[in-house]
């Protein structure tokens, strides 16, 4: 894997994601991500990136708790399990939702 400002691009991807290519699609934001060994994957530009966020931005006014059974897609992302919901993912951190 390869950072820059821009992204993070994974390397030795061989496998191509796409609409039925086995792996869980989530939408975000302009594009779709690609849930795959526990990241979340991008197709940009003819290569895949690591789609994740900078940092923590919670999500504001977000009464729903999210766990099994809450109606959400879960999706296992590293360490926790984001929840996809109006669009984007949610992770619980310290009380509250994050936007990823």
């Amino acid at each position: 894997m390869t950072t820059s400002a821009e992204h993070r691009q994974h390397r030795n991807h061989d496998h191509v994601h796409g609409a039925g290519c086995g792996h869980v699609a989530v939408p975000h934001g302009d594009h779709v991500d690609y849930v795959h060994d526990g990241c979340m994957h991008r197709v940009h530009e003819g290569h895949v990136d690591e789609c994740e966020p900078p940092g923590h931005v919670p999500h504001g006014d977000h009464d729903h708790q999210h766990g099994p059974g809450c109606g959400h897609v879960a999706v296992p992302h590293g360490d926790h399990v984001d929840y996809v919901h109006d669009g984007h993912r949610h992770a619980g951190h310290n009380g509250h939702w994050d936007d990823h």
